[in-house]
This record gives structure tokens, sequence and C-alpha cells, in this order.
């Protein structure tokens, strides 16, 4: 069964309590702010919006690109309608203005941490861990920001069944930039899934239809492919991977652990 739609004024709860994100309370009523999917649990009660921009917050994760480099900032875009402000100090080293750009050139990709937005959306910018600087190999998939939520799971159940079944290295932004990093066809089914996920994040039950999408797109890997009777003579050129040492992986997983 799929989960229920509302709209702004829906009632939710007449327990005022239990009010979380997407509502407002009213006469210690609850009431939909959004127009999305009721998201009911024990002892919150909230909606997910269906649509809508990243509006970054204090401490958010997410997966920036470099637009502009000036003498003391880099200038990121954090797909939201706000630039963000990375600045020369909060770099990991201490490093002169014209070396900026060997640090950090435009079109860069980097994770980060919101460090804090004020009033005029001023958005500070940190490094989310001081070990981590640009992304250098793997791939960005985007989503829209509300469909976070669903690609992580209840308490990381999604993300940490994607890992096991495409054997990808995955890092999910909260402003809907999702860094996957594999073995190209384990990257391909990935990405496969994320936009299953993203056009079916209404639905109930979705980690299992995502986990039985997966078993079936796998099995049609596994299918023999005809025999090729032409050969182009053209030959495909790839461009060496840059390997990964198992301490990059294991601080993924860190920064993915829903406890941290």
């Amino acid at each position: 069964m799929d989960k229920k739609i509302v709209i702004p004024g829906d009632l939710l709860s007449e327990n005022s309590k239990k009010a979380g994100y997407g509502t407002y309370v009213k006469n210690d009523k609850i009431y939909s702010l959004f127009c999305g999917i009721e998201n009911l649990k024990e002892d919150k009660v909230g909606v997910i919006p269906l649509a809508g921009a990243y509006i970054p917050s204090a401490n958010d994760v997410v997966i920036g690109i470099v637009i502009v480099v000036t003498p003391s900032n880099w200038i990121m875009d954090i797909a939201s309608p706000y630039e963000g402000l990375f600045h020369v100090s909060e770099y990991p080293k201490r490093i002169e203005s014209r070396e900026m750009r060997e640090a950090l050139d435009v079109g860069d990709s980097i994770i980060l941490r919101v460090k804090d937005v004020d009033n005029s959306m001023k958005v500070e910018l940190a490094l989310r861990d001081s070990s981590f600087h640009k992304l250098k190999t793997g791939q960005i998939v985007e989503v829209e920001p509300v469909k976070v939520p669903r690609v992580i799971g209840h308490g990381g159940s999604m993300i940490s069944m994607l890992k096991k079944e495409t054997n990808c290295s995955i890092f999910v932004g909260q402003n809907g930039r999702i860094w996957i990093d594999g073995k190209d066809d384990d990257v391909e089914l990935l990405s496969k899934a994320l936009r299953k996920i993203e056009a079916e994040a209404q639905r109930s039950g979705l980690t299992d239809r995502i986990y039985n999408f997966l078993k079936s797109e796998r099995s049609k890997q596994k299918e023999p492919k005809p025999a090729k009777f032409f050969k182009s003579g053209k030959k495909e050129i790839k461009l060496p991977k840059e390997d990964h040492s198992e301490e990059i992986y294991r601080k993924i997983d860190v920064l993915l652990d829903p406890d941290n």
C-alpha cells in the first residue's frame, strides 16, 4: 500500500507533542506544512515534501563544486539557490593565495560541512573531515534533495543494502548529490537504482523493491551475450583508474554511519 499523500493544511494528529518536520501546530493539533508524503513514527508525525530546493542548515553535510576561486575563498555550488563560501583558513593546511588553484580549482568536487548560515543566507563551509579533499574518482549522481531520506532509508537500511548489493562506495550529501565509485558495471547498476528510488520515493516497501530490482538486473548481467561477428576498427581506450586505499574506504564508512 502506498503512503498517504497530504497537502498543506491537512490534519495529521491531535497530539501537538508529536509535531515533526514539515508540520505546524494550531490549537494543539498538527497540520501539514507541505504537499508531500505523511511520515508517521511512534513519537513523531512529519511530512516528506514531494519537491523543493535544498535550503542549507548548519551541520548539513554536502558535496560542493568549485565555481569561483578568489584570493581567500572558494565559492561553491552546493545545489542550492545559495552559494557557499569555503574560506582558505578552513583548509587543513596553510596555503598561500597563489596556491589556491592547486588545492582546489574550478570544477573540483569536495565533501563539506555547512558551518554556519546567517539571516541573509550567507553560507559558510568547512571540511567534514580534515582527511577528505577532492573527489578525484567516481561520479556524482544528483537526485532531488527531498528524496535524500529515502536514499538513506530508516536507520541507514537503504544505503547499507545498496553498498552491499552493488559493491560500490557511496556518500550521500544532504543537498541531493551522491558520490558513487566502483567497477563500471556496478556504478551503472547503482545509478539506475538511485533513479528508481527517486522516481518511486512515495511508495511503501521501497527497500525491498530496490533489492529485488538489483537482483533482477544482476541476473540480466550474467546472461550470455550474443557473439559479435564483426569488430570495429576503432579501439576503445580506457583511462587508468586511481587506486583507493582501505583507509579511504574506512573513512567513508565512518561518515555514512548514522550514529555519527
